[in-house]
């Protein structure tokens, strides 16, 4: 049986998990690569569209997707499941994410798998890993009560 405090630890854990996954996505959004960068161990593996290891190659990916025809995304992460075992925990979502590539609006739609520790009292990535199960372009574009292409231009102008 678990003790009061074991609980309180865990449902902390499992809320700091989710805020770290808000704020991969917050910041893969917005461009930000540096407080991207922040979210990850130092040795952490994106494995996605491409495998890259070490903070530096991730960044250089990220940026680079912007220079590859992809200007504008939003993620959206659903059905998080959290499983944590001391420092370590397997995080699992699924995620659909509205985007304009090579000036087209497109979707995204896959599942995360990621591995998460805990350094120095906070949550990091250790492998952020995603498998797209659909990546095109939309016959007719967004549903203009959710997305609108201008919106998208807009949003690719990274502060």
């Amino acid at each position: 049986m678990t003790t009061l405090e074991e609980r309180i630890q865990r449902l902390e854990d499992i809320e700091a998990i989710r805020q770290l996954d808000a704020r991969y996505c917050r910041h893969l959004d917005n461009g930000d690569w540096d407080s991207l960068m922040d979210l990850f161990t130092d040795d952490g593996v994106f494995d996605g569209l491409s495998r890259v290891e070490g903070k530096t190659a991730m960044r250089t990916f990220f940026a680079g997707l912007e220079e590859g025809g992809l200007t504008s995304f939003w993620h959206f992460i659903t059905n998080l499941e959290i499983d944590i075992d001391g420092d370590c925990a397997t995080i699992r979502s699924f995620l659909w994410q509205p985007c304009v590539s090579g000036g087209s609006a497109s979707i995204a739609a896959g599942r995360y798998t990621d591995q998460a520790v805990r350094l120095d009292g906070r949550w990091r990535y250790l492998r952020k890993q995603v498998r797209f199960h659909f990546f095109g372009p939309l016959q007719s574009g967004w549903d203009e009560n959710l997305f609108a292409l201008d919106s998208a231009r807009r949003a690719a102008v990274h502060p």
